[in-house]
């Protein structure tokens, strides 16, 4: 997709604090241009107005203030001439744009005029697998039904809103390590509360989805026993959820319903009494050598600036490239951030029919934010356009590195079981929470984040690795992130990177614990796509 420029060694950049450099300075000393084909660069720190960038195509002056992370121009761009960034188009210029012009939402937008094509299935490539004797491997846990687990967990499902606030009491109990002591195999009892539930359409797609969703996340190779909290009124009856979805494999799962348990003191009670019926089961399991082909990650960013798509992203592109060598799954999500930049993935799709999976979401977006007169370009947010960030389609090209060059196998929808290995995307929103939520119901047993603002981000039963794509983020939330992306700034290489977050994944999914599982994080971020109608 792009040409990154050879970062310089520590040590050369130029630093233009103060007041602008009397003589010109060389653009691969304070920027980053991706392509050849780019008209912008990005700047690696403040450029001063005055400024004077010595480029192939000869010297530019910087206009006004460049933040670190954002675009300067490198040549003339009309009103209405299109921008590219990383070889691709970016924008539309609002207004002529000047060579040293600091371009963002005041010259550029996504316009009218893009018209991709998705020529699918002509760029797909087979995957050159490691031998399966030369596979990496992890310690994970083996489940009955073939499926492997990286945590330990048993999960309190709520089933409605009204029951939430009993999964919490229950889980409360449990968090007395003088009370967990006798199951050191156990990663912890997790509530899995809820907000919707209830208010929806019975027996529609929608309540299907959720339901779905549901039965993923509990039927989880990270979670090795569950209960079922219920109201006893809720659109979503458990009964339904366990027949519709086959929850249970066949065996009834632990259902207490408050209306029909005595209340809600007595209901939890029974919870914690069901939990402890369970413990000892889940404890009896122990972690064994499995081959990284049983890896499922979740590819997922938040809180992007304008360096996430040339370090973190491809960084964790080229580490899901090496996991689908190995004969793992890597799952890509946020498809309102794809949008833009979807014929990438097009054209190296496995089938016309994976392509056209993809380009179908596509449209369903469309007309599903027009219903609520709402536009997907309102995605970036206002924090990505603070990183330098403008458009969704410079988000999208940005965000879709983080799935790396692999052929794309599949196109599930949200919340479904991943069926193919290598590279898949599923349909979820940009929305963190709800996007790993779905993820990690599809199967996902370890979640990578990158991030460029820094996001505080975890979720069980998945660990999350946080990525910074910029060293300034890591040196001042080092507590919260796992590895720093901004050294390829300073000269490493994206192969090298790719390598450490390879090994970061090897080792979380063995049990080596992230820094958000550290922190405490991860219980709020269960949060299932509501989609239909609000009754």
């Amino acid at each position: 997709m792009a040409t990154m420029q050879p970062a310089r060694a520590q040590g050369q950049s130029v630093t233009l604090l103060g007041k602008a450099p009397t003589e010109p300075v060389d653009l691969a000393d304070v920027a980053v241009l991706l392509n050849p084909d780019d008209a912008v660069a990005i700047a690696k720190q403040p450029l001063l107005p005055r400024t004077i960038l010595k480029t192939a195509g000869g010297e530019v002056r910087v206009a006004q203030m460049i933040p670190p992370g954002h675009k300067v121009a490198l040549r003339a761009v009309p009103e209405g001439g299109e921008v590219r960034r990383y070889g691709q188009i970016i924008g539309f210029a609002t207004k002529d744009i000047a060579p040293g012009d600091h371009v963002h939402s005041h010259n550029l937008s996504v316009g009218e005029g893009l018209e991709l094509d998705y020529a699918p299935a002509t760029e797909y490539r087979p995957v050159e697998y490691v031998p399966e004797g030369e596979r990496r491997t992890f310690m994970g846990y083996r489940r009955k039904d073939g499926r492997v687990g990286t945590r330990n967990f048993v999960a309190l499902l709520a089933s409605v809103n009204c029951s939430s606030s009993a999964t919490r009491q229950v889980a409360e109990y449990f968090r007395d390590p003088e009370v967990m002591k006798a199951y050191p195999n156990v990663d912890g009892v997790i509530p899995l509360a809820t907000k919707g539930g209830c208010g929806s359409h019975y027996g529609s797609s929608d309540l299907g989805v959720l339901q779905r969703t549901m039965a993923g996340i509990v039927d989880h190779p990270n979670v090795g026993g569950y209960v079922i909290l219920s109201l006893g009124c809720e659109v979503n009856q458990p009964t339904d959820m366990i027949e519709s979805t086959g929850l249970g494999n066949g065996h009834q799962p632990t259902v207490l319903t408050i209306q029909q348990d005595g209340g809600f003191a007595k209901t939890v009670q029974a919870g914690i009494e069901a939990v402890k019926r369970i413990l000892p089961t889940v404890n009896d399991v122990r972690r064994e050598e499995i081959p990284a082909s049983e890896l499922v990650v979740a590819l997922q960013c938040g809180g992007s600036d304008g360096w996430s798509g040339v370090t973190a992203n491809p960084g964790l592109g080229r580490a899901a490239d090496e996991i689908v060598r190995q004969g793992g799954t890597v799952v890509l999500g946020e498809t309102t951030e794809v949008y833009g930049g979807e014929h990438l993935l097009t054209r190296r799709a496995k089938s016309e029919q994976v392509a056209q999976d993809l380009i179908d979401r596509i449209h369903w977006w469309e007309r599903y934010t027009a219903l609520f007169g709402a536009s997907i370009d309102n995605n970036p947010a206002p924090g990505n356009k603070l990183g330098g960030l403008t458009t969704i389609f410079e988000k999208s090209l940005g965000a879709i590195a983080k799935a790396g060059s692999s052929p794309l196998n599949q196109v599930a929808g949200y919340g479904e079981r991943i069926t193919e290995r290598g590279f898949v995307h599923m349909d979820t929103p940009g929305y963190d929470p709800v996007s790993v939520t779905g993820q990690v119901a599809g199967g996902c047993n370890v979640v990578v984040f990158t991030t460029g603002r820094g996001s505080a981000f975890g979720f069980k039963p998945a660990p999350s690795i946080k990525i910074a794509t910029n060293s300034t983020l890591y040196a001042n939330q080092e507590p919260d992130m796992d590895i720093n992306a901004g050294k390829v700034l300073d000269g490493v290489s994206l192969d090298e990177l790719g390598q450490e977050i390879f090994e970061k994944i090897l080792a979380v999914a063995s049990g080596e614990r992230s820094k958000s599982e550290l922190a405490g994080v991860g219980e709020e971020e269960y949060n299932p796509w509501i989609i239909g109608a609000m009754l």
